[in-house]
């Protein structure tokens, strides 16, 4: 009949020893600092609410279940509104109420920690426990206080990285729903006068499927249109078509450094008379361009880590070796590198014993793998590296107001394999052809046409092709090739062997041509560096161009 006093009494006696220590017996002191260290960890102010202020508790644990309101709302966005969270989340006010409130949450987490020191009593614990306790709420106070400042800080450096970037303009409309950017590498090496884009492509994503296209456009293109409300039609009224000292990408620094008064409201004198250019050349409107400083384009790939690709064929470069650090003549070998910035800038300018088409493929290829392996833990994990190489990398006049339907688009854009065209060799004839100092602009509207309407078909596989429609195919030279080479690195038509497309008389290889065997030095073993590296000593330049000839071919390697 005692039996339900007895009861009262001990849960009565454990909510005492909660409240008021002093009664309890050691072990119990033990498990209450145990429990209020873990009420403190997982339900911030449940400490409070058992042990001390019940005011301060129920403060701390309404800001809890608003957080976790917040998170919990976040993540529906995230798989239902994508675009519309991140274009929130890039917002510079909502960047900087985000950094006040983490860190307004790292300050409260730390008061709740002190006062859950209070409660615990650390002089009443039991001697062999008290460095336990010490330790234990050193590193939680770390994790969750630290972490909570450790990200207000990304956030707001990310705030200001990217007001620094991206423009405060207005949105850019998509047209006949495609988005198309310019992206320009922009390099002013040694012996040149001022900034030239030795990179130029062109990028258009359908606003609906995400699919993309990107166009290269050889930096020694001849004779390119402006659009039609371009100014540069004052001074070149038929094209950029002075000869030589017209090509492609001599007209950024001409521009900027002779009729930059053309354009009074422009950021970037020189990058609008290259979108006016390519506009005009391509029969797209271009929304917007990226310059990236080639420099910065390390930086970035050791920010990221590093990328990875399959190559083929021998590219030679100038630079430290990856395992000896010497400097001197080297050559990457065909098979799978995971490149850190330097390595792939190199791999990306060579056209030693190859060609400027050779290189255009492998820059489209490192280009692919950057935006390949770009993933959020990427973002999470090398934030501060990132926006720290981004500040003195890019040049952009996109806005951050749509800095994230962008990403959004570009997140979806990396489930589909681009389609790829050059505006030279190898796409439109071999070198020989001189397709880029003569462009013919009816076969590259036509071609530019033709890949827009191709998007969203499937492709062709040799089960489901037919000899009729693969003789078609063979027949026509320009035909676009499938996505699936594309993916490669490599467009269609021949690969080009020499360094001066306009010496090279080679002609694409017949169709029933085997093709090549492996290459080998003349005792029947496998090439090596140390062999090419004494065949150019040795002035043997047959051996050279014959290993770097596939060059051009690379994959980007997805994580």
């Amino acid at each position: 009949m005692t039996t339900p006093t007895i009861t009262y009494h001990e849960f009565s006696d454990s909510a005492d020893a909660l409240r008021d220590p002093r009664t309890a017996s050691p072990q119990d002191r033990t498990r209450r600092a145990l429990i209020l260290t873990a009420l403190t960890l997982f339900i911030p102010g449940g400490a409070q609410i058992a042990a001390g202020s019940r005011a301060l508790g129920r403060a701390a644990l309404a800001v809890t279940v608003g957080c976790w309101f917040l998170l919990l709302l976040g993540a529906a966005f995230f798989f239902t509104m994508r675009g519309v969270l991140l274009s929130a989340l890039t917002q510079p006010f909502i960047m900087w109420v985000a950094a006040a409130l983490l860190a307004g949450l790292a300050i409260g987490w730390l008061l709740l920690w002190l006062d859950t020191f209070r409660l615990i009593r650390f002089a009443t614990l039991a001697p062999g426990f008290k460095p336990i306790i010490a330790v234990t709420l050193i590193v939680l106070i770390t994790l969750t206080s630290g972490g909570l400042g450790y990200a207000a800080h990304l956030v707001n450096q990310g705030r200001e990285a990217l007001s620094g970037i991206f423009s405060s303009g207005p949105s850019i409309p998509a047209e006949e729903g495609r988005y198309n950017f310019l992206l320009l590498g922009a390099d002013s090496g040694e012996g040149r006068e001022g900034v030239r884009p030795d990179s130029i492509h062109m990028i258009s994503v359908n606003q609906q499927t995400s699919e993309s296209i990107i166009f290269s456009i050889p930096r020694d293109f001849q004779n390119a249109r402006f659009s039609e409300d371009s100014p540069m039609r004052q001074v070149y009224p038929e094209g950029y078509n002075r000869g030589n000292e017209c090509i492609i990408n001599f007209l950024y620094t001409e521009v900027t450094n002779q009729y930059s008064h053309l354009y009074p409201e422009a950021q970037d004198p020189g990058a609008e008379a290259m979108m006016e250019a390519i506009s005009g050349t391509l029969d797209l409107s271009i929304h917007g361009y990226v310059m990236v400083d080639m420099g910065g384009f390390s930086e970035l790939i050791d920010a990221m880590g590093g990328v990875t690709v399959e190559t083929s064929g021998w590219v030679p470069y100038d630079g430290r070796h990856p395992e000896t650090d010497r400097w001197g003549d080297w050559w990457f070998e065909p098979g799978i590198h995971t490149f850190n910035g330097d390595q792939a800038l190199s791999y990306a300018r060579s056209r030693k014993y190859s060609s400027d088409y050779n290189r255009i493929q492998r820059q489209q290829c490192i280009q692919q793998a950057m935006v390949a392996q770009f993933t959020p833990q990427t973002l999470l994990t090398r934030f501060t590296e990132l926006m720290q190489a981004s500040e003195n990398l890019f040049e952009t006049n996109i806005p951050q107001s749509q800095l994230g339907s962008l990403l959004n688009l570009a997140v979806d854009a990396q489930k589909h394999t681009p389609q790829r065209l050059v505006i030279g060799a190898p796409d439109f004839g071999p070198p020989s052809e001189l397709f880029s100092t003569y462009p013919d602009f009816d076969r590259i509207h036509a071609r530019v046409d033709e890949l827009i309407a191709n998007e969203g078909q499937e492709e062709e596989t040799e089960e489901t092709a037919t000899p009729e429609n693969q003789a078609q195919e063979n027949s026509d030279q320009d035909q676009t090739e499938p996505a699936e080479d594309s993916s490669a690195g490599s467009a269609p038509g021949p690969t080009p062997e020499h360094s001066d497309p306009a010496v090279s008389g080679d002609m694409p290889p017949a169709e029933n041509e085997t093709a090549p065997a492996e290459l080998t030095q003349p005792d029947g073993s496998p090439l090596t560096m140390e062999y090419l590296i004494e065949a150019e000593q040795a002035g043997n330049l047959a051996v050279l161009e014959e290993a770097a000839r596939d060059n051009n071919e690379c994959t980007p390697v997805r994580g």
